[in-house]
């Protein structure tokens, strides 16, 4: 996550900081193209760590919104239910991902959102899961998933000021 931060960092942008062991990069930018934004990114994240990179690039009014437009009790209950965003880039919209995202009854529950999927399992039931499968789907390339704690935690760290976030 080091190398990442500096990778950041030698790309120009302020305030870079990163959250866990999972890619999770906040950062401010004077750019407002996000097309042209994840282009340069993913550009310089392939070069320097010699890999095709893809980002999720995610603004924190499109995150707030993320969060609040949450599925009614989604996030509310963590001792019984995991939850997760599946977060979507171009071309795939949720209505296409909806199809590639199966769920089995009584285990998993997926709602479509603006550029993301909603998706729950039963902690009780986790291995029966059809989550997991979402990832030998050609459709992965496509997406990236963060738990719901990352997702309202990210918003945390894009809400306070530089200096407090680690």
């Amino acid at each position: 996550m080091a190398d990442l931060k500096k990778c950041f960092e030698s790309m120009g942008f302020d305030e870079v900081s990163t959250y866990i062991q999972s890619g999770n990069v906040l950062f401010k930018s004077a750019e407002k193209h996000k097309s042209k934004l994840e282009d340069g990114i993913e550009q310089a994240l392939s070069k320097r760590f010699n890999c095709k990179s893809r980002v999720a690039l995610v603004t924190d009014k499109e995150l707030k919104k993320i969060v609040e437009a949450a599925p009614k009790g989604f996030g509310q209950s963590p001792d019984k239910y995991r939850y997760d965003v599946i977060f979507l880039n171009e071309p795939i919209t949720a209505k296409e991902a909806m199809k590639s995202v199966s769920t089995r009854e009584g285990v998993d529950a997926a709602h479509a959102g603006k550029d993301v999927l909603y998706f729950s399992r039963l902690i009780a039931r986790a291995t029966q899961s059809h989550l997991p499968k979402v990832i030998q789907k050609p459709v992965y390339e496509f997406m990236t998933i963060r738990n719901w704690n990352t997702t309202t935690r990210l918003l945390e760290m894009m809400n306070k000021p530089a200096s407090s976030v680690q």
